[in-house]
């Protein structure tokens, strides 16, 4: 009898099964995190050509168990004979046309700013891959992670905060450093001079927007790298906070996740900024 039940449920299950893709190349590092956190690993085919790479990558390691693009073009991902394709918008509109015209299933992802566009991204991959309850499962995992961390920072004062980095470039509203703030703690001074996106940055008002802290990314502890190359750009060097050295160090791969993983750049961050809330 337990055998005949586990035969009828196998048969049942069949069709499931067969609907689910085996065969699936994700193209960009924010989809490789996505899909290895919902997908079989028999259902990988081959990951992005940098997501074994920690400089970019939350999920190098376990990238590296898997087969990885030569590149980011079309013909790489067509190497793989994939059933599905996950793509971003920023993926060089020649390369979608290609996959597009190659007639391969192509889910290309488009809203990163927000954690709600992380929980719709995992909807997505969910019913494509037919995850649906992993996902939602995941999803509920982090709702409770960053409801815990409001608790904690619950009636602190937020620090006023502003990304720093050698290119001239600042975050405003409107980017993953606005989310990342919304939920460490943090006024991010740039959004409220009214920068919106990314912006050139406007080194003769950085003095009055009296910055706290500067978030910088680094692949080491100190970030003594980035702080060297900070070091040579005059509108850093005259900052109150660069000269007594606050910085708040996140590892670039976490300061640019577009994925669920950005939730251990909010605890980071926050730890940084209230140390005493976490004592």
């Amino acid at each position: 009898m337990r055998r005949w039940l586990a035969f009828l449920l196998l048969l049942a299950a069949l069709p499931l099964l067969a609907a689910r893709p085996q065969r699936v190349v994700s193209q960009a590092v924010g989809t490789d995190e996505l899909l290895l956190a919902l997908a079989d690993p028999g259902q990988i085919a081959a990951l992005s050509h940098i997501g074994q790479d920690a400089r970019f990558s939350v999920v190098a390691a376990e990238a590296k168990r898997f087969p990885a693009l030569k590149d980011s073009d079309a013909e790489s991902v067509l190497r793989f004979r994939p059933d599905l394709v996950l793509a971003a918008s920023f993926t060089r509109p020649e390369t979608l046309a290609l996959l597009r015209r190659a007639g391969v299933r192509l889910v290309v992802l488009d809203r990163f700013d927000s954690l709600e566009d992380v929980y719709a991204s995992l909807r997505i991959l969910g019913r494509e891959l037919g995850q649906e309850a992993r996902a939602e499962a995941l999803i509920a995992q982090c709702h409770a992670r960053v409801q815990a961390l409001a608790e904690r920072l619950r009636g602190a004062r937020p620090v006023r905060v502003l990304t720093a980095g050698a290119y001239p470039f600042t975050a405003g509203s409107g980017t993953t450093f606005q989310d990342l703030c919304d939920h460490s703690g943090a006024v991010n001074v740039a959004a409220e001079a009214g920068l919106k996106g990314h912006a050139p940055t406007p080194s003769e008002k950085l003095l009055t927007w009296n910055a706290e802290v500067l978030v910088i990314s680094g692949d080491r502890p100190d970030a003594s790298d980035t702080r060297a190359r900070l070091a040579e750009i005059p509108h850093y060097r005259v900052l109150p906070a660069f000269k007594a050295g606050r910085f708040a160090v996140i590892p670039g791969a976490l300061m640019s996740s577009v994925s669920h993983h950005r939730i251990d750049a909010y605890e980071l961050l926050a730890r940084a900024l209230h140390p005493e809330r976490f004592r």
